[in-house]
Protein backbone atom coordinates (compact mmCIF):
# COMPACT_ATOMS: atom_id res chain seq x y z
CA UNK A 1 0.00 0.00 0.00
CA UNK A 2 1.50 3.30 -1.07
CA UNK A 3 1.12 6.13 1.38
CA UNK A 4 2.52 9.50 2.41
CA UNK A 5 3.19 8.69 6.06
CA UNK A 6 6.98 8.94 5.81
CA UNK A 7 6.91 12.18 3.83
CA UNK A 8 4.41 13.77 6.21
CA UNK A 9 6.23 12.53 9.32
CA UNK A 10 9.56 13.86 8.08
CA UNK A 11 7.94 17.16 7.04
CA UNK A 12 6.84 17.56 10.66
CA UNK A 13 10.32 16.60 11.93
CA UNK A 14 8.92 13.62 13.82
CA UNK A 15 10.85 10.40 14.27
CA UNK A 16 9.38 6.96 13.69
CA UNK A 17 9.74 6.33 17.41
CA UNK A 18 7.76 9.45 18.32
CA UNK A 19 4.95 8.57 15.92
CA UNK A 20 4.96 4.97 17.13
CA UNK A 21 4.59 6.07 20.75
CA UNK A 22 1.67 8.39 19.87
CA UNK A 23 -0.24 5.65 18.05
CA UNK A 24 0.84 2.85 20.43
CA UNK A 25 2.66 0.57 18.00
CA UNK A 26 6.32 -0.34 17.58
CA UNK A 27 8.79 1.74 15.56
CA UNK A 28 9.20 -1.29 13.33
CA UNK A 29 5.48 -1.23 12.51
CA UNK A 30 5.73 2.41 11.43
CA UNK A 31 8.74 1.53 9.28
CA UNK A 32 6.85 -1.28 7.56
CA UNK A 33 3.82 0.96 6.96
CA UNK A 34 6.04 3.63 5.43
CA UNK A 35 7.63 1.07 3.11
CA UNK A 36 4.22 -0.27 2.11
CA UNK A 37 5.04 -3.69 3.51
CA UNK A 38 2.31 -3.71 6.15
CA UNK A 39 -1.35 -2.85 5.71
CA UNK A 40 -2.51 -1.10 8.87
CA UNK A 41 -6.02 -1.50 10.23
CA UNK A 42 -8.50 1.31 9.69
CA UNK A 43 -8.20 2.13 13.40
CA UNK A 44 -4.41 2.48 13.08
CA UNK A 45 -4.75 4.57 9.90
CA UNK A 46 -7.07 6.95 11.78
CA UNK A 47 -4.65 7.15 14.74
CA UNK A 48 -1.72 7.95 12.41
CA UNK A 49 -3.76 10.58 10.56
CA UNK A 50 -4.75 12.25 13.84
CA UNK A 51 -1.16 12.16 15.14
CA UNK A 52 0.10 13.81 11.95
CA UNK A 53 -2.82 16.27 11.72
CA UNK A 54 -3.90 14.97 8.33
CA UNK A 55 -6.93 13.22 6.86
CA UNK A 56 -7.01 9.60 5.74
CA UNK A 57 -7.19 10.85 2.15
CA UNK A 58 -4.07 13.00 2.67
CA UNK A 59 -2.04 10.00 3.81
CA UNK A 60 -3.50 6.93 2.21
CA UNK A 61 -5.45 7.89 -0.92
CA UNK A 62 -3.65 7.48 -4.22
CA UNK A 63 -4.74 9.74 -7.06
CA UNK A 64 -3.93 8.41 -10.51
Amino acid sequence: MKNKVKFTRMEQKMTQEQLARQVRVTRQTIGLIEKGEYNPTLQLCIAIAKALGKTLDDLFWEVR
